[in-house]
């Protein structure tokens, strides 16, 4: 087994260069998800007692369990007689969030380690036949989570901006009877949207990947440990 000996050379080649844009897409995703915080008001009254409009709001964020946010009234203030903290928003949708988010967290270590092999371990790598294989094998099945995981994870951002819009007073119990709701404000979900580009942007970077993945691995150049690599695969290291 050779020793670690730093070779920045594969970073200049798409296997390498596109391993960096991978592992910082991977931050991107996690991050814009993961660190999501964010709230829905609605205005409430009960004419003739309370003709004031009064502010109630839900505070909610990631893994987006809306099912768990209560709507809270102003401190200290009872607003129309209505037990306000029982009412809950609509929908759990942590199991779509926590699989995108933890599944962008191993992507992220995977590249780590991955970079850590083409640039401290390249001799170790050209001349193995099993790593390129594991290599390849990864990124075809990392590619396939990333159309899964951001596919479920889009469905589930619709359906979070459905239940935390117009739609809210349209459910809650006490706006059907005696008391007068409208919906305020909702915070802005654009980090979650870019959540999802970066998803998408993640497939597409490690399914183009597989294809210089794949020029290293036996399956291409079955004699791949004592014939030239192609162009776009790992140079070998300088001076050997």
């Amino acid at each position: 087994m050779s020793g670690f000996q730093i070779n920045l050379n594969p970073l200049k080649e798409p296997l390498g260069f596109i391993k960096v844009l991978e592992w910082l897409a991977s931050i991107f995703a996690f991050a814009t998800c993961g660190g999501f915080k964010g709230q829905t008001e609605i205005q409430a009254s009960c004419p003739p007692k309370v003709t004031e409009n009064k502010t109630i709001t839900a505070v909610f964020g990631y893994p987006f369990r809306l099912n768990e946010a209560s709507f809270q009234p102003p401190p200290g203030v009872n607003v129309c007689d209505v037990n306000w903290k029982s009412l809950v928003l609509v929908g759990d949708y942590s199991s779509s969030a926590q699989f995108y988010v933890t599944f962008a967290v191993f992507v992220f270590l995977y590249c780590i380690a991955a970079l850590l092999l083409y640039v401290g371990y390249t001799s170790l790598y050209l001349d193995s036949r099993k790593l390129p294989m594991i290599d390849f094998v990864v990124t075809l099945v990392a590619t396939f989570l990333w159309l899964v995981s951001t596919s479920a994870w889009a469905k589930a951002l619709t359906d979070i901006k459905i239940a935390t819009g117009h739609n809210i007073v349209q459910e809650l119990l006490p706006c059907k009877k005696e008391v007068l709701c409208y919906f305020g404000s909702v915070t802005s979900m654009g980090s979650l949207n870019v959540s999802v580009i970066f998803g998408f942007l993640n497939m597409i970077l490690w399914g183009g990947n597989a294809w210089f993945v794949y020029k290293e691995t036996s399956l291409h150049s079955p004699s791949n440990t004592s014939a030239p690599h192609s162009q776009g695969g790992i140079p070998p290291p300088a001076g050997m």
